[in-house]
C-alpha cells in the first residue's frame, strides 16, 4: 500500500520515525515533506500536496503531521476526495477509517510518544472501512454536499 505523509517543523522528528518504521513494515512511503528542519516553516505548503496526492491515488492512504494535528487536519479537508480525521489514540485511529472511511490520518507531534503515533498510524493502515449502510448513507451526504457547493 501507498501512503503518503507529510508535516511541517512541529512534526519533523515523528515524520522521520514513521517514514522509517512503515517503511520496515512494508509499505510505499511517498514523504512530501518537509525536508529538513525549519522553524518557520507553514503546514499547508507540505499538507496541501499530500492530500492531493492521496486524493488523485484512490488505492492509497495519506498521514499529515503537526503540533496538534489540528490545522492539518483541516488542510487536509480542503482537498476534494479527501476525508481526514484527527487521532489522539488508537480507538479513533480504528473508527475514522471504520466508520468514516477517512483516507487521510492526522497526528500531533506534541500529542503521544513516538511509538504511540506509530500505533495509530498502523491501526489507520490497518482498519477497513465497515461498508455499514449508515455509514456509507453519512459519507454519501458528505461527498453531495462537497459536489454542489464546490467553488
Amino acid at each position: 500500500m501507498r501512503v503518503h505523509i507529510a508535516t511541517d517543523h512541529a512534526a519533523f522528528d515523528l515524520k522521520q520515525y514513521l517514514v522509517k518504521e512503515l517503511t520496515a513494515l512494508g509499505y510505499e512511503v511517498v514523504d512530501h515533506g518537509a525536508e529538513t528542519y525549519d522553524a518557520s516553516d507553514d503546514y499547508p505548503e507540505f499538507i496541501l500536496p499530500c492530500a492531493e496526492a492521496v486524493a488523485a491515488d484512490p488505492d492509497s492512504l495519506g498521514i499529515v503531521l503537526g503540533g496538534s494535528g489540528n490545522g492539518e487536519q483541516i488542510a487536509a479537508n480542503k482537498v476534494a476526495g479527501v476525508r481526514a480525521g484527527l487521532a489522539y489514540n488508537t480507538v479513533m485511529a480504528r473508527l475514522t477509517r471504520e466508520h468514516n472511511n477517512a483516507n487521510v490520518l492526522s497526528l500531533g507531534g506534541r500529542m503521544q510518544s513516538l511509538e504511540d503515533a506509530l500505533a495509530m498510524a498502523k491501526v489507520f493502515l490497518e482498519t477497513p472501512f465497515s461498508g455499514d449502510q449508515r455509514h456509507q448513507r453519512r459519507i454519501d451526504m458528505l461527498d453531495a454536499y462537497e459536489a454542489e457547493h464546490r467553488r
